[in-house]
């Protein structure tokens, strides 16, 4: 997958007077379609940072996990392909979403 940031800070609609700024990113799946996904989440584990993406278009599917990587100061979203990566951040993700899901 190839992805790239370009979009710009909006309301976050949460009903607190303050903006937050909304991480748009372009990915282009294994077919080749392009959709636009927001980051709405981003966590650690083992040293490395993830990042929660959810299509704009559809925000009720499934979130998409990345892991984020840094080079030459830029970040960008890399999929995980490695099975043990990916179960161990999927089980901590999904923690993350039960816990938040209790607490509303």
């Amino acid at each position: 997958m190839s992805e790239h940031k370009h979009e710009h800070g909006e309301d976050c609609g949460c009903g607190q007077d303050h903006e937050h700024e909304e991480h748009v990113f372009i990915v282009t799946n294994d077919e080749g379609e392009e959709r636009e996904m927001v980051m709405v989440y981003t966590f650690e584990s083992e040293e490395k940072v993830y990042a929660v993406l959810l299509d704009r278009q559809d925000p009720e599917q499934d979130g998409v996990i990345f892991r984020i990587e840094e080079e030459d100061e830029e970040a960008f979203l890399v999929g995980i392909e490695d099975d043990e990566e990916w179960d161990r951040v999927t089980a901590i993700y999904e923690e993350i979403a039960r816990t938040e899901n209790e607490d509303q």
